[in-house]
């Protein structure tokens, strides 16, 4: 199975390509939130470089987050495009998964910075989620710490996490295109403000 699998959650670019049981991947740590530039032109050099088509791919995957609200849009945006365009499934991970899978233990909290002292948690146990997504403060990871291992965003291999989340979670893979969506623990300063 030939997978197409991208991170744009954060400030880096990760792009994975599982082909003809291989993989290829690169990563360009701060691209400093410019996706909508950057990830077509990476997408198109990780396929030229190793001679596959877009048409070849058989599951676009995309990280859904939590993290940078517009990153992710353009993530999902770019593997909804693709999939409708070549009619092929979908599949989403989280970034807690990318965390979660790199550096898998019996208990870990995975944690995205929020920003202003608040997290965006998720609790895993033997990579289960035993803890939902949730948005959490400093008081609440100082507590959480006694029960779980601690994994931030800047934590290990993102590559290394995104490629075993993509394995783990392959069977959920879709054609159900509308299914992929990002996911936001909380709505946006700019959606809270609206009330």
């Amino acid at each position: 199975m030939n997978i197409l699998a991208i991170d744009t959650s954060g400030n880096h670019l990760s792009i994975v390509l599982f082909y003809n049981d291989k993989v290829y991947s690169s990563h360009d740590k701060n691209i400093n939130l410019k996706h909508s530039v950057t990830l077509l032109p990476a997408l198109e050099d990780m396929l030229e470089n190793n001679g596959v088509s877009l048409s070849e791919i058989d599951v676009f995957c995309s990280v859904v987050g939590p993290g940078s609200f517009t990153g992710i849009r353009i993530g999902v945006s770019t593997v909804k495009a693709l999939a409708y365009a070549f009619d092929k499934k979908v599949l989403q991970v989280t970034s807690f998964d990318v965390l979660a899978y790199n550096k898998p233990s019996a208990k870990v909290l995975t944690l995205i910075d929020a920003k202003h002292g608040h997290y965006y948690a998720c609790g895993y146990d033997n990579l289960q989620v035993v803890l939902p997504p949730c948005y959490i403060d400093e008081t609440k990871v100082a507590e959480l710490s006694k029960e779980y291992f601690l994994l931030s965003g800047g934590d290990g291999d993102i590559l290394g996490g995104l490629i075993s989340a993509v394995k783990a979670k392959l069977s959920l893979a879709t054609s159900d295109r509308e299914s992929l969506i990002p996911l936001y623990v909380k709505k946006s300063q700019a959606e809270e403000e609206r009330k």
